[in-house]
């Protein structure tokens, strides 16, 4: 068979995502902490992608509507969740994105974000892409855990059908058995054939419902996992950092730390470099 002819890159508006485009970054804490916790992040992130020539992306959730336990931290909220985005974005002139779990929050998150996301367990929801379409925002679609890549181009199709030709999708692991996550590096360069692929590297070193309360990792594979995803022809990565990785009120078993993610995008650049037009 001929290789997969990938699809076209994405315009985020400050730049564009996908074939023939600069190495592109989404990264952030897995949640909204504060305001002056998230500027400190982005600010650290933007700096670092600045010096290295990629495009950056700031991302964190103003609800974590899906945590393993009633009692984790969900976040701020809708408003105050958009506030803080807003202020990212106004203040450092960085594109930002967050996840939406109900079709009543795409309008206002719209209103704010560069990127509407949608959740990897929510990929299936019809009225939840079609709304996130509808904003005419750029939307992330994270493949379900459960999902083969093939059936990732039904996701994308439901969002073009309304008009929205600006989607992005993420690989974030396979379920294998109860608990671990499995990555098909293959599965990369058969979902470019419909968008644009980001490589989530942190998530996909979950170990889901490995805690009592919460989702256990191995944080230390999630370099190694970046590597062979940009290797594999990935468009970008997906990172969640933080300041205080033990002490982060989401994630905390596999957000890295903030020194870690400097080294994690020169290795990554170099393989970019090694493979040329190839990719």
């Amino acid at each position: 068979m001929p290789p997969l002819m990938p699809a076209d890159a994405v315009d985020l508006g400050a730049f564009r995502v996908g074939p023939g485009q600069p190495l592109a970054l989404i990264a952030g804490p897995c949640v909204i902490e504060s305001t002056e916790h998230c500027l400190q992040v982005a600010e650290f992130a933007r700096e670092v992608c600045t010096r290295l020539g990629v495009n950056y992306v700031f991302k964190a959730s103003f609800d974590k509507a899906n945590r393993s336990s009633a009692g984790g931290f969900r976040g701020p909220g809708l408003d105050a969740g958009l506030h803080t985005l807003a202020t990212v974005r106004s203040r450092l002139g960085v594109p930002v994105l967050s996840d939406i779990h109900e079709p009543a929050q795409a309008a206002p998150a719209g209103a704010v974000l560069d990127v509407v996301q949608i959740p990897a367990f929510l990929c299936r929801q019809t009225d939840l892409l079609v709304a996130a379409a509808r904003t005419g925002r750029a939307v992330n679609i994270k493949k379900g855990q459960f999902m083969s890549p093939a059936q990732m181009k039904q996701a994308v199709d439901k969002v073009r059908a309304c008009g929205n030709a600006r989607v992005l999708l993420t690989e974030r692991g396979t379920f294998f058995g109860y608990g671990a996550l499995v990555n098909d590096m293959v599965g990369i360069d058969q979902m470019r054939a419909f968008a644009p692929v980001v490589f989530d590297a942190t998530h996909s070193c979950q170990l889901p419902g490995s805690l009592e309360t919460a989702t256990g990792g191995r944080p230390q594979y999630a370099p190694l996992l970046a590597r062979t995803a940009i290797a594999a022809g990935a468009d970008a990565l997906f990172l969640e950092i933080h300041d205080r990785p033990a002490e982060a009120r989401s994630d905390a078993a596999t957000v890295l730390p903030l020194e870690a993610l400097e080294p994690i995008l020169r290795s990554c650049l170099k393989i970019r470099a090694a493979l040329g037009d190839s990719a």
